[in-house]
């Protein structure tokens, strides 16, 4: 029998629900008494337990205080209500992706092979489909929409973490060993980009999507893995030549200190480093950042290596026309 069967049963304590959730133990006991919400069960030894169906609707409240939402306003309201909230903040890219995800039987059926712990045959579906498509199709028509979808089914407590974390890894895998096989640049010429995350994002998936992408576009990257300190990635830059720094920043990464972080890094970059950043972060729609060019989808980066060689021909002409 399936563990998923008896799940609705289970319950967690409430050190597991800050695990699970991201929500910390203080808040979750000023949320019972100010809200009336989460309503824990008590074991044996009189602590609380907080079942299923309440820690998916506390991942969902969670999900929608990182993109800007107040917990009065959200914590009472039913798990339908905050659902149906939380798809409308949904950014474009996400929008594409739950449009391919409900019209494409073969993203369900990678779910399916996920909640029954195939792992060797999703892996060999998903290599089947990057040798035949090649891996711009991969990363922007399977692995984006995906990540999407796999998030999401994990949110309605349809999957739990450790299949989520499979699915990371198995899709990390195959995008590495293919952008390790692209051809590296000989002519010269190419930007060299620096890929990070600010240090309170731990989701490497997305940069790892951009880097196999800028890769394709013929870019030379220098990625330094995710929570690099953001003085550090200044160094980085500096240290590596970079023309262009690239973050990537989740839904669940907290606006302030996207905003904060990107702010800070302005002042310690040369003023000739570019800063493209991109993913689910709500700040990236709410508040424009001078010499921040935001990425709205993995489809913008094509556009935005070709902006950079426009730019820097322009300056080289102009350069040689003042020698």
């Amino acid at each position: 029998m399936n563990s998923r069967d008896d799940h609705s049963q289970m319950t967690l304590s409430i050190s597991a629900v800050e695990r699970d959730t991201g929500i910390g133990k203080d808040t979750l006991r000023v949320w019972e008494r100010r809200y009336g919400f989460p309503i824990p069960g008590r074991d044996a030894n009189g602590e609380r337990t907080y079942p299923m169906a309440q820690v998916e609707k506390l991942r969902v409240i969670k999900r929608l205080m990182d993109q800007g939402h107040r917990p009065g306003r959200i914590v009472a309201q039913s798990i339908d209500a905050l659902q149906h909230l939380s798809r409308g903040e949904a950014t474009l890219q996400a929008s594409r992706a739950v449009e391919a995800a409900h019209t494409r039987q073969d993203l369900v059926a990678y779910i399916a092979l996920l909640q029954t712990q195939d792992h060797e045959g999703m892996r060999r579906e998903l290599l089947k489909t990057l040798s035949q498509h090649g891996l711009q199709y991969f990363v922007t028509e399977v692995v984006a929409p995906l990540t999407f979808m796999v998030g999401e089914t994990w949110a309605r407590g349809e999957l739990a973490v450790h299949e989520e974390h499979l699915f990371t890894e198995c899709v990390s895998s195959l995008m590495r060993q293919a952008t390790v096989a692209i051809p590296k640049p000989e002519g010269g010429g190419e930007p060299v980009v620096l890929l990070t995350t600010f240090p309170q994002e731990a989701h490497g998936l997305g940069l790892l999507m951009v880097e196999s992408l800028l890769t394709l576009q013929g870019c030379r990257c220098v990625s330094l893995g995710t929570q690099t300190p953001v003085r550090d990635i200044a160094q980085a830059a500096i240290a590596h030549a970079a023309d262009v720094v690239a973050l990537s920043f989740s839904v669940n990464m907290n606006p302030n200190h996207v905003v904060d972080g990107l702010m800070e890094l302005n002042l310690l970059l040369p003023d000739s480093v570019e800063v493209w950043v991109g993913g689910g972060a709500s700040a990236l729609r709410r508040r424009q950042i001078e010499r921040v060019l935001v990425l709205h989808d993995l489809h913008s980066i094509s556009e935005a290596v070709s902006h950079w060689h426009r730019h820097k021909t322009s300056s080289e002409s102009k350069a040689d026309g003042w020698s």
